[in-house]
C-alpha cells in the first residue's frame, strides 16, 4: 500500500520499517498517539536506517486492552447457530447478526497476548477448539483507526455452544489471543478485497485451509469502533478484533502440536504453534 509504514515491537524496543530500512524509536509507547502515521513518518525521515530489524519480535502491544467483535460475518453467524443447537440458543446469533448493536467482548490484556512464534493454548476442559483468524484494528485514545495487525481469537466451541453465557470462558483464558507480527500503519482504509486466510498444519501437512475477504463483513470497522467507544474510554488506545469469516468444519478440532498460520494482505503472516 502507498502511504504506509510497519511498526514492530522487538526485544530491543519499537522499530518503524520504511522503504529505507528499519528505524529505532525512542523509548516509550507510541500507540497512544492520535496521528501515529504522521509521527512514524517523521521519525523515519529524521533517523538513520538499519538493514535489519534487530532483536526478536514481540507482540506489538503495550498496556492496551484487546477487545473483539463477534458474528460480523455470515459464516460466523452460521457456525454459532450450529454449535448452539443442543442448547436451544442458536437464534441468539441470528438476532445479533441482524441487530443494530454488535456483539463486543473483552478478549485480553496487553501482558497476556501471545507473541508471533510463541504457543497459543487450547483449554484442558474443552474438546472442540479452533483458531479464529481476524483483522485487528489498532485504535487511538480518541477512537481513530491508526493501523491494522493480525489476531488469532482462540475459541472453545463446545463451551460457548453449551450456553452463550459461557462465552467469556470459551474466549478468555491464558494463551487465547495472539497478535502480530507487525502493525501496518497507514492513512488509508484497507480495500474490501483484502484477503484473510488461515492454514493449519499437523505434522507438517495442511489439515485445514480457508480464506475470506473484508467484503464479507456485515459491519464496517469504524462502526465497530464507534460502538466500543460509546461508554468506554481507552487512555492508551486499544485493539479490536473484527470477527472471523473462516470457520473449520464441525468435525475439526485443534490438537497440541498443530501450527496455525494466519495471513492478511499487506499486513503479513502470524504463525503460532498450539501448546
Amino acid at each position: 500500500m502507498s502511504d504506509s509504514l510497519k511498526l514492530w515491537k522487538t526485544e530491543d524496543g519499537w522499530v518503524v520499517e520504511s522503504e529505507r530500512g528499519f528505524h529505532r524509536l525512542p523509548s516509550g509507547d507510541p500507540l497512544g498517539r492520535e496521528n501515529l502515521y504522521g509521527y512514524l513518518k517523521a521519525m523515519a525521515a529524521s533517523s538513520p536506517a538499519s538493514p535489519s530489524l534487530g532483536g526478536g519480535v514481540l507482540a506489538p502491544i503495550e498496556n492496551q486492552e484487546v477487545w473483539a467483535a463477534g458474528v460480523t460475518y455470515f459464516r460466523s453467524r452460521t457456525a454459532r447457530m450450529e454449535e448452539s443447537k443442543s442448547a436451544g440458543g442458536g437464534d441468539f446469533y441470528d438476532r445479533v447478526y441482524h441487530a443494530e448493536r454488535p456483539e463486543l467482548f473483552y478478549k485480553a490484556s496487553g501482558r497476556s497476548v501471545v507473541a508471533p512464534g510463541a504457543p497459543v493454548r487450547i483449554r484442558s476442559d474443552s474438546k472442540w477448539n479452533i483458531p479464529e483468524p481476524e483483522l485487528t484494528l489498532v485504535v487511538s485514545p480518541a477512537g481513530r483507526i491508526n493501523g491494522y495487525t493480525i489476531g488469532n481469537d482462540m475459541s472453545s466451541r463446545d463451551i460457548e455452544g453449551a450456553n452463550p453465557l459461557y462465552l467469556p470462558q470459551a474466549k478468555v483464558y491464558d494463551g487465547s489471543c495472539a497478535l502480530g507480527p507487525a502493525i501496518l500503519v497507514t492513512s488509508e482504509a484497507l480495500p474490501k478485497t483484502t484477503s484473510i486466510g488461515v492454514e493449519i498444519l499437523r505434522s507438517g501437512e495442511p489439515v485445514f485451509q480457508g480464506a475470506t475477504t473484508l467484503a464479507g463483513m456485515k459491519r464496517e470497522p469504524p462502526e465497530l469502533v464507534g460502538w466500543l467507544f460509546r461508554e468506554r474510554s481507552f487512555p492508551e488506545g486499544c485493539f479490536l478484533l473484527t470477527g472471523t469469516g473462516v470457520v473449520p468444519p464441525d468435525e475439526f478440532t485443534l490438537r497440541s502440536g498443530d501450527v496455525i498460520r494466519i495471513a492478511v494482505d499487506n499486513v503479513g503472516v502470524l504463525e503460532n504453534p498450539v501448546g
